[in-house]
């Protein structure tokens, strides 16, 4: 991919810019995402949605299946579904060709203004096919594809990749601002270039805990009281670390204790396989793709995020909403969030005994649990508004279309 990633544009005085102060027409943008679900999805509908609506129109183009490409076209957007845009984080030299093609033919075809991407594998294929038909481009980092986990040759190769791209990119976008001072640190953006947000997408159902609802949850998960519950929403893959928790689960040797973990993905047979392995069947429960989050966050009585990395996790903010006290790993933008002693708990990534002590701390503490929630829930209150996400990404957009954010840039 890095050989692609500097492959030049097709003709650089195709490249439309609108004067600064012209709002005479409408804007189209096209957002490029991997796959339009929630997390990075949910942000970009987030974004979008919030824009103006008479200044900017906004098309969607992910791979086929994303859970709220029907949400997208509900609001009132345009949604492509691409055909080549593939899921997993590797580079597939041939499909990645394809996808590239692809995304260029939509492009070029749709008169786009401004194309903004993102996630890593939507961030390199969008980037590359707007650069060859001429169109700036954007990106959001809602995270790296690089942590510190994978092995030094790996990490190299990941993070030379985006510098690259970064240099064809006219404008960044970032989740939180760890992930922006990352970018800047390591040579991916420069600082004039980039903006940090503080904005996640927030499922609107979501709703401070109560007696009943915490009950009407418990018969959704099948957990009864008094057992203790641990619960996490994400997908089923190596950067969620579902191993890690199991582990942890298990290093509580506590037989009273129950887990949850909704959302479904790749390593379910593995999950499925350990959780026997370590005698936790009946007491660890994979819940699978569930579309009543909402409705099952309440039955928690520790909310656990083990990832490697993380931008800014819309499922910790949710949790804090409901009222549940979270324990994360201490990665990326997860920080900001989660105030050590104060809003929550953190554990070393990677660590699973960290991450047991962790959970232990405010299952055998629950006076001290609640004052956590109850610090969280304040924290997050007046935070994370879709209002201030489309500020934010018009004030970029506007940026870049007036010519003052410039790609090439190292």
């Amino acid at each position: 991919m890095s050989q692609i990633a500097l492959a030049p544009p097709r003709s650089r005085s195709t490249r439309r810019v609108t004067p600064a102060g012209s709002r005479g027409r409408q804007l189209r943008v096209a957002q490029v995402v991997t796959r339009f679900t929630a997390g990075a999805g949910g942000i970009a509908l987030r974004g979008a949605v919030a824009l103006d609506p008479e200044r900017y129109h906004t098309t969607i183009l992910a791979a086929e299946g994303g859970s709220l490409l029907a949400e997208a076209e509900g609001a009132g957007l345009d949604v492509i579904r691409l055909r080549h845009m593939a899921g997993g984080r590797g580079i597939y030299p041939g499909n990645d060709v394809r996808g590239i093609r692809e995304l260029e033919q939509h492009l070029a075809a749709g008169g786009f203004d401004l194309v903004h991407t993102h996630s890593a594998k939507a961030g390199a294929l969008g980037r590359i096919a707007a650069r060859r038909v001429g169109v700036p481009a954007v990106h959001t980092f809602h995270g790296f594809p690089f942590h510190e986990f994978q092995s030094p040759a790996t990490r190299a190769l990941l993070v030379e990749i985006e510098r690259r791209l970064g240099w064809i990119t006219s404008f960044f976008l970032a989740s939180g601002t760890t992930v922006a001072a990352d970018a800047v640190r390591l040579r991916i953006a420069s600082p004039d270039r980039i903006r940090a947000f503080a904005t996640v997408a927030v499922d609107e159902a979501i709703r401070p805990r109560t007696a009943e609802s915490r009950a009407r949850a418990r018969r959704l998960v099948g957990v009864p009281d008094p057992a203790p519950l641990i619960g996490t929403v994400a997908r089923l893959d190596d950067q969620k670390a579902p191993h890690h928790l199991v582990r942890a689960v298990a290093l509580l040797n506590r037989d009273d204790v129950h887990a949850v973990w909704v959302g479904g993905g790749v390593l379910r047979e593995r999950i499925e396989a350990l959780i026997d392995r370590l005698g936790l069947a009946g007491r660890f429960h994979l819940l699978g793709e569930r579309d009543d989050v909402a409705a099952i966050l309440p039955a928690f009585d520790v909310f656990a995020l083990p990832s490697l990395y993380e931008g800014l996790p819309c499922a910790l903010v949710e949790a804090m909403t409901c009222g549940v006290p979270v324990v994360a790993t201490a990665v990326n933008s997860v920080s900001e969030l989660v105030v050590p002693g104060e809003t929550g708990l953190l554990a070393r990534p990677g660590d699973p005994r960290s991450l047991a002590q962790a959970l232990a701390a405010l299952l055998d503490r629950p006076g001290e649990a609640a004052r956590l929630a109850g610090a969280a829930s304040l924290h997050v209150a007046t935070r994370y508004r879709s209002s201030d996400l489309g500020a934010a990404v018009s004030s970029v957009y506007e940026t870049v279309l007036a010519g003052r954010g410039t790609g090439d840039g190292r």
